[in-house]
């Protein structure tokens, strides 16, 4: 991508970029080279998003034909306007994953959007990019019948048989759900496509047992995309095969992450997207509905270049042989507020996800959990993890243990911090079991929030 002349575009068409750079006493001119444009001031959702009227955010003052909403970790709303010129380059990600992992070029594939519907940005925004798919001559047809698990349970059935393949598309919580509703999924050759959250190898592992997808690489694939800006990347077979190396290797993925905690490894195509990393976080610049300069997503990450990557992975014994792109990788952890502190020690609901995903606990849970930090009425404070247990299940003793065992087992593991900065009568967390829905922390049809 040539961010010089991206950025003279929207210097010269986006009104409130205009009054950005005045604001900041920058002459558009002056910026002639890349470093010129690496010295910017960054954009942010508070500084720049948020202080202009949504028509001055655009190109020409003029709202693109669709607009997205989020919400956020705040759940005030932002609005994000797009054109369908803007989900033909994001259908790019999805056509990937689908050519080169599902090999849907020559299967007929079922593909279920089960991202909640309405103004919210994913559902309709991955069913559009299936349909841009299928008009490109992929044999697909989508059915959308979004985030209610009744309609997904009753429509699968009825059309699974008629393809070669059938694809769901969903928040990986939501999807591990669908698969544990024990429909015939062997038989349909299924595979997943998720967005959204971190989740660790184990799920991929469990969940593609539980799925009969027999090749985790080409069967789950992650996207990593935002409401601001579209999908930004998306995993390939290399990146699976990378990351599955390093999530049985804690103190080698530290070495390449500097984080106790195992990211969201995706490739990113650097003519459409342009990745800089700031203190630890991730800026990128692109055309968009909203076209954005240096924007400050606020996620935490980095990028590493391909050559680089292959160094690093078989310098630790990793030859990799699995296809992928000759493109960077970036690595995303989230927003550093979804952690909580205890004893100084940074604990990531990731850490907490492995230990609910191993053999012995998963029969038992759905994956979903609280964390946080609970002050007891001798205020002393204490790690606390609020567990939703699988349908049927009731809260016992017994399975708090067992939960609890193997969340401790997996934070000493991963977490290295964890260990050393927390007392040991204090490392045991507290847990709490509640049943299938429970209405204060697992409401049915909410978007999940692991913390609070």
């Amino acid at each position: 991508m040539d961010v010089v002349k991206l950025f003279h575009e929207v210097a010269d068409r986006v009104p409130a970029y205009r009054a950005f750079l005045a604001e900041h006493h920058i002459d558009p001119q002056q910026v002639t080279t890349f470093q010129d444009f690496v010295g910017l001031p960054m954009t942010t959702k508070d500084g720049y998003t948020r202080r202009h009227p949504l028509p001055d955010l655009c190109r020409d003052g003029v709202i693109g034909d669709i607009v997205a909403v989020s919400s956020g970790s705040t759940g005030e709303p932002s609005f994000w306007p797009r054109s369908a010129s803007d989900e033909r380059v994001i259908a790019a990600r999805f056509e990937e994953i689908f050519r080169d992992s599902f090999r849907a070029r020559e299967r007929r594939t079922l593909a279920v959007v089960c991202f909640a519907l309405g103004s919210w940005v994913g559902g309709l925004f991955t069913l559009n990019c299936c349909r841009h798919l299928a008009e490109l001559g992929y044999p697909i047809t989508v059915v959308a019948p979004g985030s209610d698990k009744r309609e997904i349970l009753r429509v699968i059935p009825e059309l699974a048989p008629h393809f070669d393949q059938v694809v769901l598309l969903g928040y990986p919580p939501f999807l591990k759900n669908i698969v544990d509703s024990g429909l015939p999924w062997s038989g349909w050759n299924l595979k997943l496509v998720t967005a959204g959250e971190v989740f660790s190898e184990e799920w991929r592992t469990l969940v593609a047992a539980r799925a009969g997808i027999d090749d985790p690489l080409r069967g789950i694939a992650s996207l990593y995309g935002t409401a601001d800006a579209g999908v930004l990347g998306n995993e390939t077979p290399l990146s699976v095969q990378i990351r599955r190396f390093l999530a049985e290797r804690p103190a080698t993925a530290r070495e390449l992450f500097g984080e106790p905690r195992l990211p969201t490894l995706v490739q990113y195509d650097p003519e459409v997207r342009f990745f800089e990393e700031h203190q630890g976080t991730l800026l990128f610049s692109g055309d968009n509905g909203i076209p954005l300069i240096r924007y400050h997503i606020a996620d935490e990450g980095g990028v590493i270049p391909y050559e680089r990557m292959l160094e690093f992975v078989r310098d630790h014994g990793l030859d990799p042989t699995a296809p992928g792109p000759e493109r960077p990788f970036v690595y995303v952890f989230g927003r550093s507020h979804f952690t909580v502190s205890y004893y100084g020690a940074n604990v990531y609901p990731e850490n907490i996800a492995v230990g609910l995903e191993q053999p012995e606990v998963s029969a038992l849970v759905t994956g979903k959990f609280v964390l946080e930090v609970v002050e007891d009425a001798g205020r002393d404070r204490r790690l606390t993890v609020t567990v939703e247990l699988a349908q049927g299940e009731k809260p016992s003793q017994e399975t708090a243990g067992i939960v609890g065992r193997s969340v401790l087992e997996q934070l000493l593991r991963l977490n290295s911090e964890f260990g050393h900065y927390v007392p040991q009568a204090q490392q045991p967390p507290v847990v709490r079991l509640r049943e299938t829905g429970d209405a204060e922390y697992f409401p049915p049809g909410a978007k999940h929030r692991y913390t609070r």
